[in-house]
């Protein structure tokens, strides 16, 4: 009997071009991770959301509270696969490092059927024969044509830019005449004949630098030309072609394509690799000429790829044998979406902790928010998401051997791992960076992570009370003390990590050149950040500048405390992370007294005016003001924009404007900050040297005050809080609260990296008495002696109150 419904399914529109459709993964689950199963996966005809329908059937759960009656079930089978030919031709010429979408029906065969839920409320009943109506058939071809979820999070996130620069549009040569074969077959001031790059001002020849993880070898002749002479651009040698700027295809993964720059071109003035229009003219002055080049060296795009696909953290213990891999609940590892490790090191980080566990694994609790979840889509939910992830780490469902991921039965067989694709996009909505598939920094992504649960708790009421971010805030007193009349001030900041800077003491160098550091102990770090610090300061009650004392100390300790190794160094305005080795005390226990512990204003201290804590009234640009009011805006909203963006043009508080029409609080009184404890007020030269490394004038106003105008100071200050606008709020207060000594053991997110946002993050976490290493979909147990040195490396450090 034909379905009687078809009317109300021919009445269904198709997916517009905005909209997400999840027909690879329930969204609530990952029993059926991708529609490969046996059950496939159901779409929701209404509003394209995924489930399964298995054991947990989350697709009836999401018809009963939708009301929602059509499905389609999609289950797909891959084809056997093709590769693009080897002497294929490049495209034409490319500026951006991009992903080019590859056909989904090139790679699998779809089998698709359409369900009516009403007719069986249980199972859905099948209904082929709703394919004979055209305007079903059409939406059932448009949720297939459509991209999904995961598809669309993939393609328009990973996308870098190559662009000229002054030093290359602007070059000055040199005339030396053509060059020799002779000169250019190995560095001036070596041997090695292979990553040599050449200077596109004189014609000198250098070799380039040692690369992270053995990539390329170098002595690192070619920077010390450009140090010596101050010469800006060189292209690599070997990597220029016919073509100059065209690319060539490299493959991810099954669903992504890199498009990557074949040629070289690297500005050491901006530290960064950039495009030089007049490649061919640039090289025609010595003699090179670019249409009978032939390509000989990878590129460092081609190579940095290539070893991110390939590249395995040392799997293997000191006796050289390969590591146990570890199954069970707890134990599951997660895929690598492309540059996502710092992601899951810091999930499967926090996941370990016992209030995140509490918080969202808990079926019953899962399932009773699954009926009542307040968004219509659990895509878009941040609780569903996190939940999702809670189940697929921690209930073991899903940590099992790969089916035939081995080429031998000697070698060790890895789980697949889980693809938290629908989590990273919606953590990553909307943010500049972690909406793309670039790597990022842990750090970073542990501060925007509890920023996002803490905005979810704020938005539904009802979550606040089990906020789990609070395990990492602890309370940081600002003691002032002038130096003249002896008077104090005190402020208490709440803070989630504690960044520790280290001393980076070069110890020579190993056998590769590579320079090595003198081990620093952690505690000595801690120390340093709870030292007094000498700072110039306007005492108002003196009413001059003076020297004060300024020191911080905990008012409050956290359950869990994250500490932030900052291993890093401005190299021509750039940080770049250095392997500096950390020392952990005995037993990996951080222990903080009564010396650590601040204990506010005592009756022998006099306190600072109150009007130390009110600036002067900021000053606001007539012109922008005129021109702002004469658009219509209030006056508030005028000032609020102007103060946000640093008073620097009408045009860029009116962006403003437009980006925060919506906030609460826009109509709210401009508060004034509490100034007790800053520096004096940044020049106009510092805040415009800031402001060309790209941050806005309000940022580096905030962190020029924050660092007593010190501008090396102010640019880790910078990055250390990337999320401040800077916009001037009183700085929130910790409870007052009486702290006992801290004492805990440690997991730690160990990087090796070169450079601020690269690199490849793993996490070791220990359970019970044994150490395991997650890396990605990899999990192993960790031997003791890789896990000693290891410690000295790690990034972040999460240590637990005893």
């Amino acid at each position: 009997m034909a379905c009687a419904h078809l009317g109300d399914l021919q009445r269904l529109s198709s997916p517009k071009l905005s909209q997400s459709v999840h027909r690879e993964e329930c969204t609530q689950c990952f029993d059926n991770q991708v529609q490969d199963g046996p059950q496939g996966v159901e779409v929701c005809l209404n509003c394209f959301n995924g489930g399964c329908t298995g054991e947990r059937h989350h697709m009836r759960t999401h018809l009963k509270k939708s009301g929602h009656r059509f499905t389609l079930n999609v289950k797909r089978k891959q084809k056997p696969s093709t590769k693009r030919a080897e002497d294929e031709e490049p495209p034409a010429k490319i500026s951006k490092l991009a992903i080019v979408e590859e056909r989904e029906e090139d790679k699998y065969e779809h089998n698709t059927v359409i369900k009516c839920w009403t007719c069986d409320s249980e199972n859905g009943r099948e209904i082929p024969e709703a394919f004979n109506d055209a305007k079903v058939k059409a939406l059932a071809d448009q949720t297939m044509a459509s991209l999904s979820s995961a598809r669309q999070s993939e393609v328009k996130a990973w996308e870098e830019e190559f662009e000229p620069c002054e030093h290359t549009l602007m070059l000055q040569q040199t005339s030396v005449g053509a060059i020799p074969a002779s000169g250019l077959a190995h560095c001036v001031a070596c041997e090695l004949t292979s990553n040599l790059w050449l200077c596109l001002t004189c014609g000198s020849l250098g070799c380039g630098r040692v690369q992270y993880g053995g990539v390329t070898g170098g002595n690192g002749h070619g920077l010390r030309h450009f140090e010596e002479t101050g010469h800006p651009v060189s292209v690599k040698l070997g990597t220029i072609t016919p073509e100059g700027g065209a690319g060539k295809f490299i493959s991810l993964s099954p669903k992504i394509v890199f498009l990557i720059l074949l040629v070289d071109i690297y500005c050491y003035q901006c530290n960064d690799a950039k495009l030089d229009p007049a490649l061919s003219e640039h090289l025609a002055v010595f003699g090179i000429n670019v249409k009978t080049a032939q390509k000989t060296e990878k590129s460092m795009t081609e190579m940095q790829i290539e070893h991110n696909l390939k590249y395995d953290f040392s799997l293997t213990g000191e006796d050289g044998r390969a590591l146990e891999p570890v199954f069970g609940s707890g134990l599951t590892g997660l895929s690598n979406l492309g540059n996502s490790c710092y992601m899951a090191s810091v999930l499967q980080t926090i996941f370990s902790l016992p209030a995140f566990k509490a918080r969202y694994f808990s079926p019953s609790a899962t399932t009773d928010h699954a009926a009542q979840c307040p968004e219509s889509l659990p895509a878009d939910c941040v609780e569903c998401q996190m939940r999702k992830v809670a189940d697929g780490l921690l209930s073991g469902r899903y940590s099992h051997p790969a089916h035939g991921s081995t080429s031998s039965v000697n070698d060790p067989v890895f789980q697949e791992g889980l693809r938290p694709t629908g989590f990273k996009a919606l953590i990553g909505k909307g943010h500049e960076e972690f909406s793309t598939m670039k790597q990022q920094d842990s750090e970073e992504f542990l501060g925007h992570l509890i920023t996002v649960l803490r905005r979810d708790a704020h938005k539904y009421k009802d979550r606040s009370a089990d906020d789990t971010t609070a395990v990492f805030t602890y309370g940081m007193e600002q003691r002032l003390q002038c130096g003249i009349c002896s008077k104090v001030s005190y402020r208490t900041d709440a803070m989630d990590v504690l960044s520790v800077p280290v001393a980076a003491v070069e110890n020579g160098k190993d056998a590769d050149g590579k320079t090595l550091y003198t081990p620093i102990p952690l505690v000595a770090c801690l120390d340093a950040v709870l030292t007094p610090e000498a700072l110039e300061y306007g005492c108002p009650s003196c009413g001059t500048k003076v020297n004060a004392l300024k020191q911080a100390k905990f008012a409050t300790f956290p359950e869990v405390l994250v500490v932030h190794a900052k291993k890093f160094q401005l190299v021509n305005w750039v940080p770049t992370k250095l392997d500096i080795p950390l020392i952990l005390p005995d037993g990996d226990e951080v222990i903080f007294d009564a010396q650590h512990l601040g204990i506010g204003l005592q009756p022998n201290e006099v306190e600072l005016p109150c009007n130390a804590a009110a600036p002067n009234a900021p000053q606001f640009d007539a012109g922008a003001m005129a021109q702002l009011e004469g658009m219509g805006f209030p006056v508030i909203r005028c000032q609020k924009a102007l103060l946000a963006t640093g008073n620097s043009s009408a045009e860029a508080a009116m962006e403003w404007l437009f980006a925060h029409m919506e906030d609460p609080d826009i109509d709210a009184p401009i508060q004034p900050s509490s100034g007790s404890a800053a520096g004096p007020e940044p020049s106009a030269d510092q805040i415009a040297m800031l402001s060309d490394m790209g941050f806005t004038p309000a940022q580096a106003r905030k962190a020029l005050r924050e660092t007593s105008g010190n501008a090396e100071r102010a640019v880790e200050w910078l990055f250390n809080h990337p999320d401040d606008t800077g916009a001037d709020n009183a700085p929130a207060s910790a409870s007052a609260a009486t702290a006992a000594p801290a004492v805990g053991g440690t997991k730690d997110v160990p990087v090796k990296v070169p450079r601020f946002t690269s690199g490849h993050y793993v996490a070791h976490i220990r359970t019970d008495d044994a150490w395991v290493l997650f890396n990605d979909e990899k999990v192993v147990k960790a031997d003791e002696e890789s896990v000693r040195e290891l410690k000295k490396l790690a990034y972040l450090y999460v240590f637990e109150k005893a």
